[in-house]
């Protein structure tokens, strides 16, 4: 089977280390039937990875302690088992340049959060994942 069907849960690992916030995206994705996974740093998230092998999607903050988004994506597009994880980003804070940037790695999508309802940004992914070809 190429494309995922509507009855296989998807999972996701979200990156985000405003507490509050990660938690209502974890709330609202567990309602649409995702399987989620959250961290909140770089580290954390590779970690999470390692542990689980691998998900089907990436929601992505841009500022994270210690290190940021850029060098998650970095570190997943270097890997043969994460490279091709499709990754969103979700932030208000990040530079033109730093968009065009992850962008340039890969990012499937970028949206910030202060322009999107969550309800919207969850509905855009689930279609991306279901529509895509998983093989």
């Amino acid at each position: 089977m190429s494309m995922k069907d509507n009855n296989t849960s998807l999972s996701i690992l979200v990156v985000e280390d405003e507490l509050t916030l990660a938690n209502v995206i974890t709330i609202k994705l567990k309602k649409e039937g995702f399987t989620v996974y959250t961290a909140n740093t770089v580290d954390e998230a590779l970690k999470i990875l390692t542990d689980v092998q691998s998900v089907d999607a990436v929601w992505l903050d841009h500022y994270l302690p210690h290190k940021n988004g850029i060098e998650l994506v970095q570190q997943l597009k270097k890997s043969a088992t994460w490279s091709e994880i499709p990754i969103f980003l979700v932030s208000n804070t990040a530079t033109r340049e730093k968009i065009y940037s992850y962008i340039e790695l890969g990012v499937k999508k970028y949206y910030i959060k202060a322009e999107k309802r969550l309800e919207e940004i969850v509905s855009d992914i689930r279609t991306f994942l279901l529509h895509t070809d998983a093989a």
